[in-house]
Formats: structure tokens, C-alpha cells, sequence
């Protein structure tokens, strides 16, 4: 019991979804005697269930947090999990699987409803006793509880995109795990590559004349094109990828590992979907884009400032359109601004 109690404050004390995963393995760990226990993501791609490990334990070793976002390859499809694919097709709260040799598997679900994007895997070599099993259980309703509540802090209430509170922690994260290569030393040649460097970018996006938008229909339009534009974002960008609402009229785009080529043609392709798409009452509705790559070697306030820079470029230059910082400093189109790179965002 003082076991359970340990871990269950330990659980509550959280205000970061890493460090809650983190805590609910450990503790589902040591109370099921398990061989591993992992956190799953449950995500779809092109119509299709993919799963990828978001956090596991196993006997004799700490934690480990698997950055899998940070990849563009699908995890697994459900279907290599029957059990649990099915399941999930059925609501039901739990689903076991027993291996040739005898050790047991149990998934349960993490429901919002009807929705499940989160699973927890318990591997274990013998059967799950049924105190066990009532304990877990117990363990995953809080889990899910405080996963619900995190949420809610870290979204904006009118779009449902993660809010502007979140993209510190998020971008900081990021320049982490940097893609960037060291610089070369003094004296030695830069080092080529065959192929397109990925990196991780970040995109500034401003809807085009919304204080007109506004001021022509009302702010109950102008909330329904934000919403509709946040609908685009999520529809537009990939799983990988975090968008936020900054404020305002203002989002936010953070697109995990990728090129230049590929980053331009998702920012511009989510661009012409807004442009395409046909608002309810107020009609065409455009956005411009500033993005630049995200390095290490930039603060976080450096690395925000170049893309609004680009951004401040397109709004000034005919709006509907993206602009990409490095290549507009190249271009001799926009100059270097000294940021304090000790500023805080908020």
C-alpha cells in the first residue's frame, strides 16, 4: 500500500505529459512484477491505425522516453497488434494475448469517450492476477484523469490547438535534438552532403486582413474562421508536426525532421487549402507564412524573431504567400536583426 501511495503522488505532482508516462510505467512496473511496460501512441495515417511506442521500462533498467514523433516513418500498423485492434473496435476497457512460451500480454486503453490515442502494454511471464488487474486499473483511471487536465491546460479553448503556453517547452525540445551538424572547426573544409540536410523548422502563420473580417461580419465569424483555419492546420500538417495558436490571428507551426523542399511544399500546400476553401458567409480568407530552420546555435527568441521577419516580408509584399528567412537574407532582401538572446517569450 505505501508502494501504491508513493507512486500515485508521484503521479499527481505532474504538469508535463513526458514525466506522467514516465511515472504511470514505473509504477504499473513495479506493482504487476512486469517483464516491460510501455506507452503507446495510438495515431492515424492515410486512414490507417499506426501505433509507436511513446515511453517503456523494463526489469532492471530506468525509463526511456522514445522521441518517435521526431521521425517521419509510420510505427507499426494495429493490425500487427489483433488483440488490440480488436480490441478497440469493440470499446472494450482491456484486450490479453498469451505467447507460445507463456508470457502474457495486457493492453488497456487510455478512453476519452470514444476515442483511444493512448494505450498502456503490460508484458509479464506469468498470468495477471485478478488484484493485480483491479490495481492497474485503478492506476490508469487516474493516468487518464491527469492526461485529461494536461490537455486541457495546454490547449487553446477556441481551436483546440496546443496554446501559446506550450511552445516554449515544445520548441525548447526540439533545439535539444538538434539535426544540424557541428559547425566545421577553424581551418577545416566544410563537409558536404549528397543529399538534402532534414532539419526541424518552424513557421509563423498570420490570417491576411482579419481586423477586416471583423469589422465586416462580426467577431462570431471571425471566431469561425479561426476555427476553421486551425481545422486546416491539423488537416494540412503532418502527425509529427505541432501546431499552436500564438494569439490573436496568429499560429504557430513546429515541422519535425524534413527538407527545405518538403517543408515548402506542406507550409505551401496548408496556404492554397485556406485560400481554396470556401468560409461560411465571409468567403475568401488567405494567409501568409514566414518559416525559417531551427538551430542550435539560435535562442528560441532569435530562432521566433527570423520567421516573423519573413512573416513581416510577405504580409508587406502581397500577403498569400510564404517566405523563407534564410533564403531572403541570401536574396539580399531582408537583413539580420540583433535579438536579445536573453529575452523570455512571455
Amino acid at each position: 500500500m505505501d508502494s501504491l501511495l508513493k507512486h500515485m503522488v508521484d503521479m499527481t505532482g505532474h504538469r508535463d505529459h513526458t514525466m506522467l508516462d514516465i511515472s504511470v510505467i514505473a509504477a504499473v512496473q513495479e506493482l504487476a512484477a512486469a517483464a516491460q511496460t510501455r506507452v503507446l501512441s495510438l495515431y492515424n495515417v492515410a486512414g490507417q491505425l499506426h501505433v509507436r511506442v511513446r515511453a517503456s521500462i523494463e526489469a532492471g533498467a530506468g525509463a526511456r522516453v522514445h522521441d518517435a514523433l521526431d521521425s517521419a516513418v509510420p510505427g507499426a500498423p494495429l493490425a500487427s497488434y489483433p488483440e488490440l485492434a480488436a480490441c478497440l473496435a469493440a470499446r472494450e476497457t482491456s484486450a490479453e494475448a498469451v505467447a507460445p512460451d507463456g508470457t502474457r500480454t495486457l493492453w488497456l486503453p487510455i478512453w476519452f469517450g470514444d476515442k483511444a490515442d493512448t494505450c498502456l502494454e503490460i508484458v509479464r511471464a506469468a498470468p495477471f492476477p485478478a488484484q493485480t488487474i483491479h490495481t492497474v486499473a485503478g492506476i490508469v483511471g487516474v493516468y487518464r484523469n491527469f492526461q485529461n487536465l494536461l490537455d486541457y491546460s495546454e490547449r487553446d479553448s477556441l481551436t483546440g490547438l496546443l496554446n501559446r503556453k506550450t511552445f516554449e517547452d515544445q520548441l525548447a525540445r526540439m533545439l535539444q535534438c538538434p539535426c544540424e551538424p557541428e559547425p566545421p572547426q577553424p581551418g577545416q573544409p566544410e563537409r558536404r552532403q549528397h543529399r538534402e540536410e532534414e532539419k526541424q523548422w518552424l513557421a509563423v502563420v498570420d490570417v491576411d486582413h482579419f481586423k477586416l473580417v471583423n469589422d465586416t461580419f462580426g467577431h462570431l465569424y471571425g471566431d469561425e474562421v479561426l476555427i476553421l483555419i486551425a481545422n486546416q492546420l491539423q488537416a494540412s500538417f503532418r502527425a509529427q508536426d505541432r501546431v499552436f495558436r500564438f494569439g490573436g490571428e496568429e499560429f504557430v507551426v513546429l515541422l519535425r525532421a524534413t527538407t527545405l523542399e518538403n517543408a515548402r511544399r506542406i507550409i505551401d500546400r496548408f496556404r492554397a487549402n485556406v485560400e481554396a476553401y470556401d468560409f461560411p458567409q465571409v468567403g475568401r480568407v488567405t494567409v501568409s507564412v514566414g518559416f525559417v530552420s531551427i538551430s542550435p546555435f539560435d535562442s528560441p527568441v532569435v530562432t521566433l524573431g527570423h520567421a516573423d521577419q519573413a512573416l513581416y516580408f510577405a504580409k508587406t509584399h502581397g500577403r498569400n504567400q510564404a517566405c523563407h528567412y534564410n533564403e531572403l537574407v541570401e536574396q539580399g532582401l531582408l537583413q539580420t536583426v540583433a535579438s536579445n538572446d536573453t529575452a523570455e517569450f512571455f
